[in-house]
């Protein structure tokens, strides 16, 4: 499976990034939710049998494997609902990951669920048809 790491400058970019974000959405009254910001995405549905459009969700699933995790951003099929976890990191020692974007996925941060979003290297590692 493919993933995405982060050395300093590329989180540093991330981060300047998620600012910007940060104050469009101060500047705008209504911000806009991961699905309706995020880039759409077709993905063969598991629940469906067919390719379908997934969103996505906003959530992050963490899951602890002895001393590693596995983090995926969570996408939702339009019609059924089915999920699709799009690999983040795979295997990896929490210690590696960026203590503040650690944080950010297991408080199912809206605005990182955004910017993973937004990324076409993100999504297209993980095989998702534009």
């Amino acid at each position: 499976m493919s993933l995405i790491k982060m050395d300093a400058r590329t989180f540093a970019q991330y981060d300047q990034s998620i600012q910007q974000l940060g104050e469009r959405a101060e500047a705008s009254p209504a911000a806009e939710t991961p699905d309706q910001a995020s880039i759409r995405v077709w993905h063969r549905c598991g629940g469906c049998g067919k390719k379908q459009e997934f969103m996505n969700s906003g959530r992050f699933r963490v899951n602890a494997n002895g001393n590693n995790v596995d983090v995926w951003l969570i996408y939702r099929c339009k019609k059924c609902k089915h999920s699709w976890n799009l690999t983040i990191y795979e295997r990896t020692r929490p210690s590696k990951i960026p203590h503040e974007l650690f944080e950010a996925f297991q408080e199912n941060d809206a605005e990182t669920a955004l910017a993973y979003g937004r990324s076409v290297e993100f999504l297209r590692k993980n095989r998702a048809e534009f």
